[in-house]
């Protein structure tokens, strides 16, 4: 697919998740198939570019593209110099937020709480793709609550801006990550527009992700919480769509390599003693519902050395090797439903 002049290899994209979608994450993730990966959100507040937090999020070195950053806030100025300045650091493509759910987001009304006020998502969209001359995205759920559904009205403002994709949470922000995602608002999206369409929320196996795509006509389905712990999946997915057949499950051992590259690398990025903390959750996800894993996780996040942590995932690993080469297809299973997108 394309992104107005952006050739994109599939039709697959990591969603944006605070936290999480760092850029070892990304990098990781592109590496298994996904063609565009999302970054963290960054904030609007120029008085927050100095940060370390902010200048790590902005970073993209070794990255494979498309770079795609995406920005959070509610004055439609400083959203215009956000886009800006992340683009002179390397962004390619600038990703509005209107889908955060987070209080803290929404409290400052940011994030999902702009679908309340349509009238600041014209001056916001505007503002930024008049700043920039790389395509800008916007990422939004299908309204606040079930009685004020608007996504077709945002969509429409959004294309008429010269937005050149649109991501669609099956949610809205009242909905949290509760109950199922809905597809019928995607469809009705889709539809009334002509620029691409990605659609995201509980997309967790290459069948329901052939599912969304094929219900909702999307250009392309974004992944979220499915992706921690098993990065794999786009692979999983491109593979199916391309065959209709399911690819080979992963080793015990491409497990455990993935997990010890992975965590190396939060080490480097974040530094020992950060890259350790982080590491924690992400090694949680890897053996989340594999045999003896729960009291694993225990000791885990009670190690305090970088070289403790790589000896006690070694450790866990081999001895998950000594009962079998290949992960239980319905442990597999287990760890997938496990993930909500």
């Amino acid at each position: 697919m394309k992104i107005s002049n952006l050739s994109i290899k599939n039709n697959l994209f990591l969603a944006p998740m605070a936290g999480v979608t760092d850029r070892p994450f990304r990098m990781l993730c592109k590496s298994f198939g996904a063609g565009v990966a999302v970054s963290e959100m960054v904030t609007s507040n120029s008085l927050l570019y100095g940060s370390e937090k902010t200048k790590r999020r902005a970073d993209h070195e070794g990255e494979v593209d498309p770079i795609s950053v995406q920005i959070a806030g509610a004055d439609p100025k400083m959203m215009a110099d956000a886009a800006k300045y992340n683009k002179d650091n390397g962004a390619q493509i600038i990703d509005i937020n209107m889908g955060c759910p987070a209080k803290k987001i929404c409290n400052v009304m940011a994030g999902s709480a702009l679908l309340k006020n349509e009238k600041l998502v014209h001056d916001i969209v505007h503002s930024v793709v008049n700043s920039v001359d790389i395509p800008v995205t916007l990422k939004i759920r299908t309204g606040w609550d079930k009685d004020n559904r608007n996504a077709l009205k945002i969509a429409q403002i959004a294309e008429d801006a010269g937005i050149k994709a649109l991501s669609i949470h099956g949610r809205t922000r009242a909905c949290l990550y509760k109950g199922n995602a809905e597809y019928d608002t995607i469809a009705s999206v889709k539809q009334s527009i002509n620029i691409p369409v990605i659609a995201n929320g509980d997309i967790t196996s290459p069948e329901k992700a052939k599912y969304v795509l094929d219900y909702t006509e999307a250009d392309a389905v974004m992944i979220g919480r499915a992706a921690q712990g098993r990065p794999w999946i786009f692979r999983e997915i491109e593979y199916f769509l391309k065959t209709g057949k399911h690819l080979e499950l992963p080793t015990v051992n491409e497990i455990h390599i993935t997990t010890i590259k992975h965590v190396k690398d939060l080490y480097s990025f974040y530094g020992e003693e950060r890259g350790l903390r982080v590491a924690r959750k992400h090694i949680s996800w890897y053996t989340k519902g594999l045999k003896n894993s729960a009291q694993f996780r225990a000791s885990m996040n009670k190690i305090e050395g970088c070289g403790e942590q790589i000896n006690a995932i070694n450790f866990y690993f081999e001895e998950l090797k000594e009962i079998s080469a290949f992960i239980p297809y319905e442990e597999l299973q287990i760890t997938s439903k496990m993930a909500p997108v």
